[in-house]
């Protein structure tokens, strides 16, 4: 786990040492434990990394070089095969000398080139310099876990972790007002496009080959190609079980102390579960609990923690974590609207202290429909309406601010910079068109999978996990699990208003029935209760000053009636008034 930076230029420029130092030095929170740098000024070439070691902490530093020096890697992440791929690449006449998984994908390239980079099953953020290609390779995971930006400036490619490391180099960009229209629609900006004008996503699943000559893109994995199966339930069961149980196993290899974070709830408890039967020593898990009961799940936890004789730590805090967002939004680079991000960097900071890398349960309700937004938009028979009617039912469920809401919204100048009903002909139309061969259950997880996991729902275990210095490992998002996941029928996920119906017949006896039918209960803070007292001096500050309101985003009119409202208990407008605020707390920790 790691951050990685760079630049290729494509002309004659060169970026100066300085400033590609300072791209390593704004996110040495991702890698405290060193950094390696390969700056070649006669290539017009730099790749560095900030290391947080975890495998082979002795012989694993950045970059890789290959014996001949033409093939220089870094690289972000966990491969969590990479045992089983030192044993193949050895067999195969390209030993490893380390135990590091980075050598792994060095040798892998030199034996069979970007392609053979298909064969990891891991996290990653991965930059290749090839001499003899005179190029640079860029490769991001399959469902972006690792998050990976790129950016030309002055006839050269920059690429890095965090978008804060390109900063360092070009300056102030624009903010991206086509950007701006998809946040306020999703509560997210979707990938590949970021509030920074220019600034791209390495889409997850591909690479980018960037050459003197050009930059081309190539998609080497997407659920999509996926197709679904036909089997009995304890043949789903069967297959789920083992799949998972090895996706855990592998991602227990660490020099490091690890743990497991642990609400409670049926997915971090089928983890913690996992991973007591591959351990000799108790599993140190880690929680955080709240002293109002309508938010608090330490008792879930501590019910987990002890059926599987873990070494349990929890804390109880305060949930007036508010102080700590505008912090989180600089660390993730653009604004989101959910406040869970704040209890998440909680709990990294407690786990921190004990540990580098924890397990977690991410991923698994976007796979098996775990949330209640699922239950009640099946409610209705969704098989009955036409395919153009589903993906406008579909699009108007996920949106925060619908079309007719964001024309009241923005503001006259925004309106006229953008296409403001276009957002969901260019990000979801292709997605359902790719997903045209899945059940609509699947279809509406594939679009999660797509854009709610990638643009929000993976930024906050990484973001977060990072700022304290903390690896997190998401066993559900391993690609096996993942395909599993879409070989399935979607009423095996959601049977009867039952969110993940299969998945919990399979962990019931592993967890128990009462942790596996447990009411869901979301991670967050009573933010919106605060809103109409103690807080409303910070949203009238965020929403409504003269600085906020000098940046001629919105409506201003419209916005304090939102405010009102709310205050007024005439409508929950809680999510968003978050999401406004979060563009202000963005504006403010990137142009001031």
């Amino acid at each position: 786990m790691c951050g990685i930076f760079g630049f290729f230029s494509q002309t004659d420029t060169l970026i100066d040492q300085e400033k590609f130092l300072l791209m390593g030095s704004v996110i040495r929170h991702r890698g405290p434990d060193g950094e390696g740098i390969y700056y070649d000024a006669d290539k017009r070439v730099g790749l560095g990394n900030e290391r947080l070691a975890i495998l082979d902490i002795e012989a694993g530093d950045q970059p890789f070089i290959s014996d001949d020096g033409s093939v220089v890697v870094v690289q972000n992440g966990e491969i969590f095969n990479h045992v089983e791929l030192a044993e193949e690449l050895s067999v195969a006449g390209y030993p490893c000398a380390t135990h590091c998984d980075t050598e792994v994908i060095l040798r892998l390239y030199e034996q069979g080139g970007i392609v053979a980079l298909e064969k990891l099953n891991g996290m990653f953020a991965i930059a290749i310099f090839d001499k003899r290609e005179d190029a640079v390779y860029l490769m991001r995971d399959r469902v972006g876990e690792k998050p990976y930006y790129w950016y030309e400036h002055e006839g050269a490619v920059l690429f890095a972790s965090e978008i804060k490391s390109i900063l360092q180099v070009t300056g102030e960009i624009p903010f991206s007002p086509e950007a701006l229209n998809a946040f306020l629609t999703y509560n997210f900006v979707p990938p590949p496009m970021t509030m920074f004008e220019g600034v791209k996503h390495v889409e997850p699943g591909c690479w980018l080959r960037i050459g003197r000559d050009g930059i081309s893109t190539h998609r080497w994995w997407d659920l999509a190609s996926v197709y679904q199966q036909d089997a009995s339930e304890e043949e789903w069961i069967k297959g789920f079980n083992s799949v998972l149980d090895d996706a855990v196993r592998i991602r227990l290899r660490s020099d490091v102390p690890f743990g497991a974070f642990l609400s409670g709830g049926v997915d971090s408890s089928t983890v913690v579960g996992l991973m007591s039967q591959h351990l000799s020593q108790p599993v140190r898990t880690f929680s955080i609990g709240f002293d109002d009961p309508r938010y608090d799940e330490s008792p879930f936890a501590q019910s987990a923690a002890e059926r599987f004789g873990c070494d349990h730590n929890c804390e109880i805090v305060d949930p007036d974590m508010i102080s700590g967002w505008a912090e989180a939004i600089y660390y993730c680079d653009q604004p989101h609207g959910d406040v869970s991000f704040l209890p998440t960097r909680r709990v990294a900071d407690m786990a921190a202290r004990q540990v580098k890398m924890v397990l977690t349960g991410d991923g698994a309700d976007e796979l098996f429909a775990g949330y209640d937004k699922y239950k009640n938009f099946f409610a209705t028979d969704m098989t009955a309406v036409s395919a153009g009617e589903f993906q406008e039912k579909y699009a108007d469920n996920i949106s925060l601010f619908n079309d007719e809401k964001r024309e009241d919204l923005l503001s006259r100048d925004i309106k006229a910079r953008v296409d403001v009903n276009s957002v969901h002909q260019e990000v979801l139309t292709p997605l359902f068109a790719a997903s045209a061969h899945m059940d609509r259950i699947n279809q509406a997880l594939y679009i999660d999978m797509k854009l709610l996991l990638s643009g929000n729902n993976l930024v906050k275990p990484d973001r977060m996990g990072m700022a304290a210095s903390i690896e997190n490992r998401a066993p559900f998002m391993d690609y096996r699990v993942m395909e599993l996941a879409f070989k399935m029928p979607g009423d095996l996920k959601l049977r009867d208003g039952e969110t993940k119906y299969i998945y919990k017949k399979a962990v019931e006896e592993l967890i128990g029935s009462d942790l596996t039918y447990r009411k869901k209960q979301m991670f967050t803070v009573p933010v919106g209760e605060w809103f109409k007292s103690r807080l409303k001096p910070m949203c009238e500050d965020l929403l409504l000053s003269e600085q906020t309101r000098a940046r001629g985003l919105f409506d201003y009119g419209y916005v304090a009636e939102l405010l009102e409202s709310h205050c007024q208990g005439v409508k929950n407008n809680t999510r968003e008034i978050r999401a406004l605020m979060a563009v202000e707390l963005w504006f403010r920790a990137f142009y001031a």
